[in-house]
């Protein structure tokens, strides 16, 4: 094969738990690897043989995450796609039949047309983000309870109280600093964080939190994302039975960054402000309406998220 020959090769992953399926274009090569550590270094070693444009794979949030830091760490080119771009093509060009070698062909089309830019991703850091803002929600929960200490303890007590919550808020800060230069350094965390940010409520430790908690951001329907962050409304019935619609289960962390951001955008956010008091008129108790108006606030930045498209209160 000569690499110097053939020119605008487009690669498409279709990325499952346990395998990946790649499509080469336009030469027209099919392989399969396992999507572990193994697979990944087979996957890479191929390709890096190949004078390759970009590496397509579609973003779901989880699995993909192996492959991309290969390629990453094999200099290979890579595009992380909206895997909705990607069925919107999928329907222009009349495409219908679906198996996992064909998804890797129309990916791979899809790169070779469509030219998505190239990812500048950095997979750990999504990591290291996730580990910032826990870290960070430790030394808030540290920060209250010596705040909450310092209202009982004894004069003698209370200059040691005081140093201890310097030190905290020092290394809050340090916190939120090692946040936006994450952001920073990623176009794609910066672009996302952008989006959600535009919607009043959610600030730039809120943003972090969701980049890292819930990658899936955009990529699920309205009840997928909702059940995901545990506020989707469950049935509860046997026979006759019928109990109230209940919310159970989901990513605390990010329902928690949500809850927060949700106390805040009720006072600067005059629709969220406005369901919520409807609600409340109309009989329901106060946190079952706050948990109402999150599954609204994750459902819009879902979407947002989804078309690339900045807060606007009229599409509310």
């Amino acid at each position: 094969m000569n690499k110097t020959v053939v020119q605008n090769i487009n690669v498409g992953v279709d990325t499952g738990k346990d395998f990946l399926d790649i499509h080469i274009r336009p030469l027209n090569e099919y392989f399969k690897v396992s999507n572990d550590k193994k697979g990944a270094a087979e996957a890479t070693k191929r390709l890096r043989k190949l004078n390759i444009e970009r590496v397509v794979i579609e973003s779901t949030g989880r699995y993909e995450a192996l492959f991309v830091s290969a390629c990453a760490k094999a200099n290979i080119p890579f595009s992380i796609v909206n895997p909705v771009h990607v069925k919107r093509f999928a329907g222009a060009i009349g495409r219908r039949a679906k198996t996992d070698k064909l998804d890797a062909a129309l990916i791979a089309q899809f790169g070779e047309v469509i030219q998505p830019k190239l990812s500048r991703l950095k997979p750990e850091n999504m990591q290291k983000m996730a580990d910032i803002v826990r870290r960070r929600n430790q030394l808030i929960e540290m920060q209250t309870k010596e705040k909450n200490r310092l209202q009982i303890m004894s004069k003698a007590i209370q200059p040691n109280i005081k140093a201890m919550l310097i030190l905290l808020k020092k290394q809050i800060e340090k916190m939120n600093d090692e946040l936006a230069k994450l952001i920073e350094s990623c176009p794609d965390y910066r672009a996302k964080s952008e989006l959600v940010q535009s919607m009043p409520g959610i600030g730039k430790i809120s943003a972090a939190a969701l980049i890292s908690y819930l990658p899936e951001l955009g990529l699920m329907n309205s009840k997928q994302v909702a059940s995901l962050v545990g506020v989707a409304p469950m049935n509860k019935e046997s026979g006759k039975y019928k109990g109230k619609q209940v919310t159970q289960g989901g990513r605390h962390q990010v329902r928690t960054v949500l809850f927060m951001a949700m106390m805040s955008a009720m006072q600067c956010n005059q629709k969220f402000k406005a369901f919520y008091e409807r609600l409340v008129e109309a009989g329901k108790p106060k946190k079952v309406a706050i948990i109402a108006c999150v599954r609204k606030m994750v459902v819009i930045l879902n979407s947002m998220v989804r078309d690339g498209v900045m807060w606007e209160e009229k599409t509310v």
